[in-house]
């Protein structure tokens, strides 16, 4: 089991929370009358998707990046995404005049590649999966002295990302359920941090593609693993979780209730749910806790219950995948 050498507490979170002030959206909890009706609960909707870079990333890089000295932010930033992290970094390095490097492996959409792109952040596309892609940025820390900001194993990334736990309590303090998407975990374990401390019996739920996931994979193996990636409609929850994982992995073991696997036609159904009924176009990471209440059946009735939606970089022929498949199983 991996140690953390430092447990992100509440008081770091709400420590980002002061220093992202100003520089990040904080975005409204909306209720969703369709999804409560249909699974007969108070649903509520965390719209991350009003980032501006259209997902929560935003927050952790922010965070992050303001805690650097001044020679950190000289020595450039590097880091490896699968899109929406890598954005958020470019995003924050351009307000700070602070030179970013991107790694992204080849299964990243190109829309995400693009965006970043055109924040003037250099992109490096390496290998087939974010571990390859992970060799690159090593090397630039070690011969080029760059710093590191990984995308979820970092105390800062994690705290940053918590802050939407505390906007969810202010906004809806009797909250009983979380569903967020779990890839590296700093998502999750952020959110379930505030969640634990200060309302342990609210379920903090995570959910993920049915192939490729790492987090779950680690969990059950008690320990840090590599897994294969494969293309999916969730794409941003692609990607290992590092195998000397010290922040994200522990925070998930300790705060999560339960996670699921979830299907490509479950995820596609969500999607096309969300554009039809909700009238916003989401990433299969941002559906995936509808998709999950779906495949598994889950009685959240009369539950007051959250979905994280986590972003809405998803490219319009990706969706268009997604409303097919729907249409070939009806």
């Amino acid at each position: 089991m991996p140690q953390s050498n430092s447990i992100v507490t509440l008081h770091d979170i709400y420590r980002a929370r002061q220093t992202i002030h100003g520089h990040v959206a904080r975005t409204p909890l909306v209720r969703s009358e369709a999804l409560s009706k249909r699974f007969g609960c108070e649903a509520w909707l965390k719209l991350e998707t009003l980032q501006p870079i259209g997902a929560f990333k935003l927050r952790g890089a922010t965070f992050a990046m303001n805690n650097l000295t001044a020679e950190q932010r000289a020595a450039g930033v590097v880091t490896c995404s699968t899109g929406n992290h890598g954005r958020a970094i470019a995003f924050a390095g351009k307000k700070l005049g602070v030179h970013t490097i991107i790694c992204m492996s080849r299964l990243v959409p190109d829309n995400k590649v693009s965006a970043i792109r055109e924040l003037g952040a250099e992109v490096r596309i390496i290998g087939e999966s974010q571990d390859e892609a992970e060799v690159e940025v090593r090397r630039l820390v070690n011969e080029e002295g760059m710093i590191y900001l990984p995308p979820f194993d970092h105390p800062d990334i994690m705290a940053g990302q918590g802050t939407i736990g505390i906007e969810i309590f202010e906004d809806l303090p009797d909250v009983e359920m979380i569903f967020a998407g779990l890839s590296g975990g700093g998502l999750l374990g952020g959110i379930g941090i505030v969640a634990k401390t200060i309302n342990p019996s609210v379920k903090v739920i995570g959910a993920s593609m049915e192939r490729g996931a790492a987090m779950i994979a680690s969990l059950e193996a008690g320990k840090p693993v590599q897994v294969t990636e494969y293309e999916s409609f969730a794409d941003s929850l692609g990607g290992g979780i590092g195998l000397e994982n010290h922040y994200s992995m522990p925070a998930v073991q300790r705060v999560m209730d339960q996670a699921y696997l979830v299907t490509e036609a479950a995820i596609a159904k969500a999607m096309v749910h969300f554009l039809e009924e909700e009238k916003m176009l989401v990433e299969g990471a941002a559906a995936i806790g509808v998709a999950t209440i779906d495949q598994h059946n889950l009685d959240v009735s009369g539950k007051k219950v959250v979905f994280v939606i986590s972003g809405k970089n998803v490219a319009v022929d990706t969706y268009d995948h997604a409303r097919s498949l729907c249409q070939s199983q009806l």
